[in-house]
This record gives structure tokens, sequence and C-alpha cells, in this order.
């Protein structure tokens, strides 16, 4: 106010007219300088990186054109996201960040941190209330906790509530696969899908295609070689390539690869599906009901938990869980290389790509990226032309399994932004969420990182080009058979709290200090007394709405097992084995 008077006394009041008139055009001009530079930033982008698309050019301009406009309000603001260390984060982290700033002004910090340490960041700001991120990329795992404890903003009305403005009118939702396991029970979308990827099955199919090993296998084994269908098949192969095969070209392989470090992703090891494949738990998709493959029971039409333990109805240390804590003991210690007992998560991949390890009943494809890099960066799975020697094929499952199981497992990392964060902050991150998975994007994106989110990506032209050397990542992904791998669902009361129990009691079966069923029986447990305490708040102040757990008396095993509790023993775990062509198995997924 002091610089106008004296300016004003200084010139007078014509010429105090004309200075503000010159210094008004002169912001215009540095305004339209500025979305012009945006425009260029967008151009470039589209151009020399957004490439190839499911739009053309200029749908893509008008894409960014709006994401312009609806940042404007937060032009210059500096926020903060956390996701985990997975080839298509990194992309997110060190490229897409660069290409949001320059186009809409709003710099984003994108950290990378351990799956174990994302969890851990979640469930310290919804306990403390702090804003510790402005957005998360966090499991859909987390759809149970998420839609309880309503500590996460329910995305379906923040949509037509106050993220209205910034909501992308070409987001397109009916085209995400996995918006139903970021679903809540009431029908809400919670988390809004990022990154997707399942675990499978996967082999050497150079070294299963030799008539050589074929013959040697069908004279031991009596059927043929392939790609398993039940793990006593499973078995056999890593028996055979471990202990009949030993060496190939001069290296000695084995017939399994796993890790088991007593590490939080040994935890998400068993809960990624690893019970449901042996069997434990009942039919429903996308998971069991009444019982899921924690091992947890909820009823039908119910939202309240009502155990884990055998004795309350669930089947967390039933005989079908005890069988796969078992075999995934026994097998790492008989089948796998030197070693692969001390690996986490993240050391079993480079482990794998030594190329000395025949099969791997438990692959996510998350790793698909780093298995198809040439044979320069160290990657003996490949040939000399980089055509990948293996391929992926469905899971295999164990002697408790039933038609109408869920048969594996998927991750579907989601954008998640919690009620604690300031709504400035949210409306900022919900922008840069919606840009990094946004159709200008997204075909790009997922070539990079191989983690298909939407329908549209997946059956880009790029891909039938491509898929050839994806090992069959596409076939698997076009085929209504992807359905039946899922992530975690809402039997799971609250994940952070009960996920955490898992690899602490697992890790104690790789120690020798506790026998598969002493672990699992220790494991279901300590579940039902945490489930207890969630209870004891839900019922005095609707912690979790009202749907927090309500745990059953306990009753005998054999009453359970005769009332649609855990199954019964059986009295042979290993029936003969079975195989499937693979050539037969993609070419059923190409005519589906």
């Amino acid at each position: 106010a002091r610089e106008r008077i004296w300016l004003y006394r200084l010139l007078g009041r014509e010429k105090m007219r004309r200075y503000l008139l010159s210094a008004a055009a002169v912001c215009a001009v540095t305004a339209g300088q500025a979305a012009f530079a945006d425009e260029a930033a967008a151009r470039k982008w589209i151009d020399e990186e957004f490439q190839p698309s499911v739009l053309t050019k200029d749908e893509q301009m008008g894409e960014m054109q709006w994401f312009m406009t609806a940042a404007e309000p937060f032009k210059g603001m500096e926020i903060n996201v956390l996701s985990e260390g997975i080839p298509t984060h990194s992309y997110e982290s060190e490229v897409l960040t660069k290409a949001f700033e320059e186009i809409t002004g709003i710099k984003v910090n994108h950290q990378i941190l351990g799956e174990g340490e994302v969890v851990q960041a979640v469930q310290t700001q919804m306990q403390t209330q702090r804003n510790l991120y402005d957005a998360y990329v966090n499991d859909s795992d987390l759809i149970g906790t998420h839609s309880r404890l309503q500590l996460a903003h329910n995305l379906t009305d923040m949509m037509a509530g106050d993220f209205k403005a910034q909501t992308n009118p070409g987001l397109d939702l009916e085209d995400f696969m996995g918006t139903q396991f970021t679903t809540g029970p009431d029908g809400d979308l919670y988390q809004l899908p990022d990154q997707q990827f399942a675990n499978l099955y996967w082999f050497r199919k150079d070294w299963f295609d030799r008539a050589d090993l074929q013959e040697a296998f069908k004279a031991k084994y009596g059927y043929d070689l392939g790609v398993p269908v039940n793990w006593s098949a499973y078995e056999d192969i890593a028996e055979f390539f471990s202990e009949d095969v030993k060496e190939i070209d001069g290296t000695t392989i084995y017939g399994h690869m796993d890790y088991g470090k007593r590490a939080p992703d040994l935890g998400w090891r068993m809960t990624d599906a690893w019970l449901s494949m042996a069997g434990a738990g009942s039919k429903g998709e996308p998971n069991g009901v009444p019982i899921d493959e924690w091992g947890i029971r909820m009823e039908a039409g119910s939202c309240n938990p009502a155990g884990a333990s055998v004795s309350r109805g669930g089947a967390a240390n039933g005989p079908a869980a005890v069988y796969a804590i078992r075999k995934w003991d026994e097998w790492l210690r008989k089948y796998a290389p030197p070693g692969a007992a001390s690996y986490d998560f993240y050391q079993s991949l480079p482990a794998l790509a030594q190329g000395n390890v025949a099969q791997q009943i438990f692959w996510y494809t998350a790793f698909t990226a780093d298995m198809v890099k040439p044979k320069s960066e160290g990657n003996n799975t490949v040939d000399d032309a980089g055509a990948p020697l293996w391929r992926m094929a469905p899971s295999p499952h164990g002697p408790y399994w039933e038609e109408g199981q869920k048969v594996g497992y998927q991750d579907v990392g989601s954008w998640t932004f919690l009620k604690s964060t300031p709504l400035e902050r949210s409306q900022a991150a919900w922008l840069y969420a919606q840009f990094v998975v946004s159709k200008t994007v997204d075909v790009k994106k997922s070539h990079v990182g191989l983690t298909f989110i939407r329908d549209s990506s997946v059956n880009h032209e790029s891909f039938s080009e491509r898929s050839a050397n994806l090992g069959g990542l596409v076939e698997f992904y076009r085929s209504p058979d992807r359905v039946a791998w899922s992530p975690t669902g809402v039997n799971v009361p609250d994940y952070p709290k009960l996920a955490q129990i898992w690899w602490q009691q697992i890790g104690d079966v790789n120690s020798g200090a506790f026998t598969p069923q002493e672990a699992m029986n220790r494991l279901a447990e300590e579940m039902d007394i945490t489930m207890a305490r969630m209870q004891r708040a839900d019922e005095q102040a609707e912690i979790y709405g009202g749907c927090g757990p309500r745990l059953n008396e306990e009753k005998d095993a054999e009453w359970w097992y005769a009332n649609g509790g855990a199954k019964p023993p059986l009295e042979n775990e290993k029936p003969a084995g079975q195989t499937v062509n693979y050539d037969e198995l993609v070419a059923r997924w190409a005519s589906q």
C-alpha cells in the first residue's frame, strides 16, 4: 500500500492509471506464457514419452489440458506420496513425477519403500491421525480395514463431493480390471487401482520341451512332463530336476525356488492365497465364503468375522493349512538352491535370474519386467536374441482344493487417501493418482512395469506385437481366467494388525523352533486373541463401524468338520500327479 501511495504522488493520477494498465498487461502476458509453457510441456511428453497410447495425440492433449486446468489452484504445491518398490512405481517416481510437475506445476515427492514399511506408514497415520503422506499406493488387501475403520476416504462419495472438480471426466472406471477388489461391502469404491499382478506358476519351457527329459520323466512317474495341475505333479517335477537331472549344460540345477527369511514378506507369501491354493477355506470367488484364504470365518451376509481357529469355525490351523505350510518348508529344504531359506521376497528374483531353477510354484508376475531383461544384464533365462526361455501358467492346487475355490492371489496396489490428510493436499494427490493411471499414460507405463490395470491397455495392439516375448503374461490377462486370482477380501477386519502375526509364526517353522501344526495353532490363537480385542473395541465404541469381529464360542474340531468348518484330514495327501500341455493351455486362453 505504501508503494502504491508513493507512486501515485510521484506520477500523478493519469500516469498512475497508465502504469497499472501496463502492469496488468504484463501479468496477462506472463500468465499466457505460463499456460503456453504448460501446453508445450504436455506436447513434449506426449510426443517423446507417452507413446503408444489408446488415445490419439489430440485426445491425449485434450486430457492433459483438463489436468492443467484442474491443477491451477494447486500450482506451486509440493506433495508427498508413498509406494512399494517395483518397476512400475520406480517409473512413476523417476519419470511421471517430472512430467506431472512440468504439465501441472505440482511437485510430487514419490517415495519408494518396502511393502512392510508402506503398511506400517499407513497404520501409523491411521493410529496417530498425523499426516505422514498425502496418498499411498496401498494393497487392496486392506479393503476390509478401510471399509470398516472409515479412516480412508470413500472415493465414490469424494468423486461426487470434495473431489468432484478434480475428477478426470476421462477416468473411465469401467476400464479398470481391479475395481471389484477395491470396492467395500457397501458397494462403494475406496481405492483406485494403480498396478496389478498375479502369482502364477513359472517354469523353464526349454527344459520341459526336451525329448530326453520328457522320456525320462514319463519312465519314472508314468505321466507326461508338463505344467502341473496339482501339487503332487509339482513335487514330482521338483524331485526329478533336483535328484535325477541334477545338471544341464554344466550348471547344477534345482527343481524348486522359494524364500523363507523371517521378515514381513514371508507373511504375505502365505496370506497371498497359499492356504487356499492347498485347499483350505471355502468355495467362492473372489474369496471363499464363509472361510477365506486366511482361514478366517465370516458368514454370508455378515460383516463380522467369527474366528480363525478350527475350534471357532475357521481354518487357519486346519489340516489343509498345516499341509500347505509343511509343503512350503519341505520343498524349500529339499529342492531349492542353497541359501533360499534365508532369502526374502526381493532377493528371490535375482536368484531366479541365474538360470539354474526349473520351476517355481509361487511366482509374482510383477517380476516379468526383470525376467525379460537381456543376458547382458545378468538374466540367464532368455536366449541370445532376448526371447524368454520360460513361461508362466496357472498355479497348481493341493489335494484339499475343490472346484469353485480361489486358485491364486492377485495384488492390486491402489491409491488410498486417508481422512487425516488436509483436503487441499488430498485433492492435489488425487490429481497425481489419476495422472499416472490415465489413458494418456497407461499403455506406456504398462510396457515399462507390465502390471496391467486397464482392459484397454492389455488389449492394445502393441501388446499383441510384444506378447511372444512376455512368457504368457498378455494371454493370461486377456483371458477370463484372471478373475480366479484375487486379493485378500473383506473377512480380514484389520490387515496391519493381523498380517504381522503371520511372518513371526511362520518364521518359527523355517527356524525349526516349531512344527507346522504347532506354528499354525499359535497363529490361529493369536489371530483370535487380536480379533477379540477388536471385538471389545467395536462393541464399546463402534471402532469398526459395527462390523468388527464377533467370535464364535469354541467347539470340538470334529463338530466343525461335520458342520461347514475346516476340512477334515485326508487319508492320502498325495494323489496321482496330473499335468497339462502348455501350448494347449494357451490355445484355450486365446479361444475364450
